[in-house]
């Protein structure tokens, strides 16, 4: 930042913020479930009582082009690509936290309903 420019308020806030961002590697939105399911075939050890389920499943699922799309991953996939998942939340908190501090510095600056 030029040393010349006023700095707003919260300015240390949105730089640190931003710079936490910046360290995100990789981002994969949407949720991951792990499931145990009961079949179709009528004699499957899943209708008894009590019963034994299949699974465990891993289902990733996620919207796209405003449809929701699921897809099975392995347990290894689970564990490579667990980072990506929790910087997608990671990212989400931080831009929730910049949105407020912009706004607060907005409203300070500017003062309330200008």
């Amino acid at each position: 930042m030029d040393p010349d420019t006023p700095r707003l308020p919260f300015q240390a806030t949105r730089t640190a913020l931003a710079a936490q961002l910046a360290e995100l590697d990789g981002l994969l939105p949407g949720s991951v479930l792990v499931r145990h399911m009961r079949c179709g075939k009528r004699r499957c050890a899943c209708k008894d009582d009590p019963p034994t389920l299949h699974g465990p499943y891993i289902q990733w699922t996620r919207t796209v082009a405003g449809k929701t799309v699921t897809r099975y991953l392995s347990p290894e996939q689970l564990d490579r690509y667990q980072p990506w998942f929790d910087n997608a939340r990671r990212a989400k908190d931080l831009v929730a936290k910049l949105e407020t501090a912009s706004l607060h510095a907005l409203e300070q600056h500017e003062g309330p309903n200008r």
